[in-house]
């Protein structure tokens, strides 16, 4: 008999999980907070659902695959969700309720490096770290 054991994985901590909601300092219109989402976070391209006739104030974030978050971005009166890798018919889940802007996995994460530098430079003064220079996006376009 092969012995397991069962562990139910459940987040006991509310305010910890795999994205953030925030608001913006302004609102803006949504082209505008699309070309300005692309430019912060160098992203080439933003793969993005109909724009809602309303401004984009506050705004859902989740670095990586996040499409699993839409629901709970929703829910949260998220005015736009930032991740990647939505699949196709998963940007039909949104209509009219937000924008989803789909910057890419790569781009969602290529900051992460950097805090944890930060965190990890304050949490240990004496500890030396390299941050790698190599790309890792194994990700081209063709424009």
């Amino acid at each position: 008999e092969v012995a397991y054991d069962l562990y139910n994985l459940e987040n006991k901590h509310q305010q910890v999980g795999s994205g953030m909601v925030g608001w913006l300092e302004y609102d803006m219109e949504a082209y505008d907070f699309l070309h300005m989402v692309k430019d912060k976070m160098q992203a080439k391209v933003v793969r993005y659902t109909s724009v809602l006739p309303k401004r984009i104030k506050k705004v859902a974030v989740c670095g990586g695959s996040g499409s699993f978050l839409l629901k709970e971005a929703i829910a949260a009166g998220a005015d736009a969700f930032i991740t990647a890798d939505f699949k196709y018919h998963e940007f039909f889940d949104a209509e009219e309720k937000l924008i989803i802007a789909d910057i890419g996995h790569f781009e969602t994460e290529q900051f992460t490096s950097n805090l944890l530098v930060e965190i990890i430079q304050k949490k240990f003064t004496n500890f030396a770290i390299r941050l790698t220079e190599q790309n890792t996006n194994p990700i081209n376009y063709l424009f």
